[in-house]
């Protein structure tokens, strides 16, 4: 047991549970349950929203799987991982002020109210519910597989011993909080994964000699680690410029960043994040990637790459000092899992057994059922991960790219075109699931259809459904609200 190491995470743990804690008698006091629990009451102001949707974003697969395949591909994949930089903006931007107004109007607490209202369809609901149960578990999982790895590189214990550790941390204080302490912890772990970054970064470039001796080994090594295309030439240009279609423009339709536009305090808030959030997910997508390169001549031949930033810390920063940084991916972790897992749990709580098993249920009954589903789904996540699949990100990603094809069209047009209709969000959904399900088997299998990441084409193929399907069935025009009532 490494204590100097354990020790400043603990303490951190410990500061997240009094934060859930004191989250807890919060929500208790509260005339509205379900809008505490799985929205904070709607009071976040600008640095925490900004806080809570980068500590959401940047999870496993920026701290661990990101650092991890570019530490086996190279420079290539911090260019390809930067797409990312523009994310909250683009979140903000698009749904932001006209996002919350409607939801406002319709008391929406989670995005699948907001889907109910617009298409007034329970078809649209059950899939999205569907949608968003399937594809979470796997991105979920992968949270889950991160955090065991980093206990288990810290601790010596088994991976499932470790698994096991992790869950039991993050169930407490999910189960016991709901959405205010993930907003709250969210921001202490957005201050620590930004300050820890840049600490272990530096400790990098000292342990490997300075900037110019790192560059020279990679060379040594492999001329195309330091070039655009990765280590074999995987990374093409199409490829790149692809990828920002899943860790960019199509974020809008994450779920789990979706909400964070509609729990902000007011325009003034929405702003200060939009600024916040840039700047704070380039500083750390940056540092992170970099970390994953620089690692490889300092520690080389590491078998699980997943596990190169807890070894390159440990290698290069003191024990107490180590501790400190590894509290920024196990931050992150944390506060991805957290925040997937009231979103989950929202779906089957609120979206479906509220709207159509129970819906006269009495606020105390509805805070039994949402915690224990929150459980319930915690130990199924636990379960899945027990066998951890070969590269992290991988999952996550294929996790991403389902629910974009599932929901930006019909919550990006469902905003903003008035001739959106039921039957076209249905067509959508369908669409896009089964055209990325069908894609990405193929590609994993034969390789990437026209070069393009397996996103691509279901978000196309998605848009087109959802226009034809609604003109073709076309109904009256939707009218927007444009102010809260």
């Amino acid at each position: 047991m490494n204590w100097d190491v354990l020790m400043p995470l603990i303490l951190f743990l410990v500061v997240i549970f009094f934060i859930g804690i004191w989250s807890n008698r919060k929500m208790v006091k509260s005339t509205s349950f379900l809008s505490d629990y799985f929205l904070g009451s709607r009071e976040l102001g600008g640095l925490v929203l900004a806080m809570t949707m980068v500590a959401t974003y940047g999870s496993a697969s920026s701290f661990l799987g990101g650092p991890g395949a570019a530490y086996t591909i190279g420079l290539g994949w911090v260019l390809l991982a930067m797409t990312q930089v523009a994310t909250g903006y683009f979140v903000l931007l698009i749904l932001g002020k006209k996002f919350a107004i409607v939801a406002r109007r319709y008391k929406a607490v989670t995005l699948i109210d907001f889907l109910k209202e617009r298409y007034q369809s329970k078809s649209v609901v059950l899939l999205s519910a569907l949608s968003i149960i399937i594809f979470l578990f796997a991105a979920m999982a992968a949270q889950w597989v991160g955090g065991a790895y980093l206990i288990q590189s810290l601790t010596g214990l088994t991976y499932t011993s470790a698994l096991f550790v992790f869950a039991i941390a993050v169930l407490i204080y999910v189960i016991i909080g709901g959405f205010r302490a993930v907003a709250l912890t969210d921001t202490l772990q957005g201050i620590v994964m930004f300050v820890g970054t840049l600490l272990l970064l530096i400790g990098v470039v000292i342990a490997g000699g300075g900037l110019d001796n790192i560059f020279a080994d990679l060379m040594n090594e492999n001329p195309n680690l330091i070039t655009p295309f990765g280590q074999d030439g995987q990374l093409t240009a199409l490829y790149v410029s692809s990828f920002w279609i899943l860790v960019g423009v199509g974020v809008v339709g994450l779920p789990q960043v979706a909400v964070r536009a509609m729990s902000y305090r007011d325009s003034k808030s929405m702003h200060r994040a939009l600024i916040i959030g840039t700047i704070v997910v380039g500083f750390i997508m940056l540092n992170m990637h970099l970390i994953g390169v620089f690692a490889r001549p300092v520690l080389p031949g590491i078998e699980v790459a997943d596990q190169v930033i807890p070894l390159i810390a440990l290698e290069v920063l003191p024990g107490w000092l180590a501790g400190l940084v590894l509290a920024a991916p196990l931050a992150a972790m944390m506060s991805t899992v957290d925040s997937l897992l009231l979103l989950v749990s929202s779906s089957v709580v609120k979206d479906v057994y509220m709207n159509y098993i129970k819906p006269e249920a009495s606020n105390n009954h509805i805070m039994k059922v949402s915690m224990g589903v929150t459980g319930f789904l915690g130990v199924g996540v636990f379960l899945l991960a027990i066998n951890p699949p070969e590269l992290l990100i991988m999952l996550n990603l294929f996790a991403f790219g389902g629910l974009e094809a599932a929901f930006i069209w019909p919550v990006v047009l469902g905003l903003y075109w008035k001739y959106g209709n039921k039957y076209g969000a249905l067509a959508s959904m369908i669409t896009g699931v089964a055209s990325y399900i069908a894609i990405y088997q193929y590609n994993s299998t034969y390789g990437d259809i026209l070069g393009v990441h397996a996103v691509v084409i279901p978000v196309a193929l998605s848009l087109v459904a959802f226009v034809t399907f609604s003109l073709l069935i076309k109904r009256k025009a939707y009218y927007f609200p444009t102010k809260i009532n």
